[in-house]
């Protein structure tokens, strides 16, 4: 803490002085070192939201101001990473509406999602598949294959069969390889997109091993980097322990699912890790301070596992408090949020590995249908909303006290060696009388 406090005094007196320091160019992609995200060479954290909707809504142009409003709003909090489907498969008005058939006016609302979002600041996380049947999902998929003929008995097949695998290696080239109508960017090429995400939630029960989902995304992380080297990847898990980590099983709420947080995201290929937290529902029977207790102990392991054991940054890409809840109100979700904000402030300060939270979820005003009791409107939920802008200020103070020490060592380097120079060049030589 005294550290910290005397770097925040160093940039104070910096800004007080009008110093300004150079700040490294570089090419817009986020990537990492180590266990931190860095852009342009200096760390990088993002407060965040997350907003499924966002490309449905966009792709009727009459409904874009909407999508518009979100990222006005989001921007206006200091919020700089955006969570979003890049997938509809089937059903009413589709992405996919069959393996490798795409529907353009879907695509076009994806491409003014980008671009909008680009003219924020906003940074996109974009998900690949479900493993819900919203918006189609993994049994989309496994119908489609059935309907071609293929025995499949279960849901997870989706995980295991060659034809489905196919269908969904299909969809990742078609979106990574998309021209952007609005920016004239390919997507792959698109620095304003943050990362790619295999799966939202990945879940295969029938193997509570952990095997079938990890040969899976083992196999899926090499495709996406054989054809985009540029965007980082990262899987879409939950955090929930599996065998490789036995002696933090006892953390999971009851709930075993075929994943694996250390060996999931050990996997090459995965470049962070993903967190998610609802102890609302994990812990439905408990009462608000046992599930605070529960969530702090669950962030702290799964920091320290990510700096410790994964040696890679870690995002909390879902959280939240829904006001369906019994005895919700404000000030309860309020503090779930601060407690969260607090821990990736702690993390971050002390050069962890948290590097920001994305709350589920961020709507816009005339969004109703899309209510699930998660959904925040900040313009009219200001307590919430002003809880979520402190911590976007208090990650961008330490985003930009980092950067600035990190820019203060790279000047005092730049100056000893054009000294060393300087040195060699006048080695011999008589200086002064």
């Amino acid at each position: 803490m005294k550290h910290f406090l005397v770097a925040l005094f160093l940039v104070l007196l910096i800004q007080e002085k009008g110093s300004f320091l150079h700040v490294e160019a570089g090419d817009g992609f986020v990537r990492t070192k180590g266990i931190h995200f860095m852009l342009n060479g200096s760390p990088f954290y993002a407060n965040g939201f997350n907003a499924y909707w966002l490309m449905y809504v966009a792709s009727d142009p009459s409904q874009r101001f909407k999508v518009s409003a979100a990222f006005r709003e989001a921007s206006s909090h200091g919020l700089t990473v955006a969570r979003t489907w890049a997938f509809s498969d089937g059903g009413y008005r589709p992405l996919q509406y069959a393996p490798g058939a795409y529907n353009e006016q879907m695509f076009k609302g994806l491409d003014f999602v980008i671009a909008e979002a680009r003219s924020y600041g906003i940074k996109l996380i974009l998900s690949l598949a479900n493993n819900y049947e919203s918006f189609g999902g993994k049994k989309e998929y496994v119908d489609w294959a059935r309907g071609r003929g293929q025995y499949l008995a279960s849901e997870d097949d989706f995980f295991r069969n060659s034809v489905v695998k196919g269908y969904y290696k299909n969809h990742i080239s078609t979106v990574v390889n998309r021209y952007n109508t609005v920016t004239g960017i390919l997507y792959k090429n698109d620095p304003n997109i943050m990362a790619w995400e295999l799966m939202n939630e990945p879940r295969c029960t029938s193997d509570t091993s952990g095997r079938t989902i990890q040969a899976w995304i083992t196999e899926m992380a090499f495709y996406v980097k054989s054809i985009d080297r540029n965007h980082l990847l990262e899987a879409g898990l939950e955090g929930f322990y599996g065998q490789s980590t036995p002696q933090r099983t006892y953390l999971n709420p009851g709930i075993n699912i075929g994943t694996d947080f250390v060996a999931n995201n050990r996997i090459p290929g995965i470049d962070f890790a993903t967190l998610h937290s609802y102890p609302d529902i994990w812990l439905s029977s408990s009462n608000d301070q046992s599930q605070l207790s529960f969530m702090n102990q669950w962030f702290d392991a799964h920091f320290q596992d990510a700096q410790y054991m994964l040696g890679k940054p870690i995002m909390v890409t879902e959280f939240g408090k829904s006001w369906r809840d019994s005895g919700f109100s404000s000030y309860k979700r309020d503090l779930l949020f601060n407690n969260i904000y607090f821990k990736i402030y702690s993390s971050a300060k002390h050069g962890g590995p948290a590097a920001g939270a994305l709350f589920w979820q961020l709507l816009a005003e005339g969004l109703d249908s899309f209510r699930d009791g998660y959904e925040i409107v900040l313009s009219q939920s200001p307590s919430t909303a002003n809880v979520i802008a402190q911590n976007s200020h208090k990650l961008h103070l330490i985003q930009r006290i980092f950067t600035r020490m990190i820019n203060i060592k790279r000047w005092k380097k730049a100056r000893a060696a054009r000294r060393g120079q300087w040195i060699d060049r006048n080695k011999g030589r008589r200086i002064g009388n």
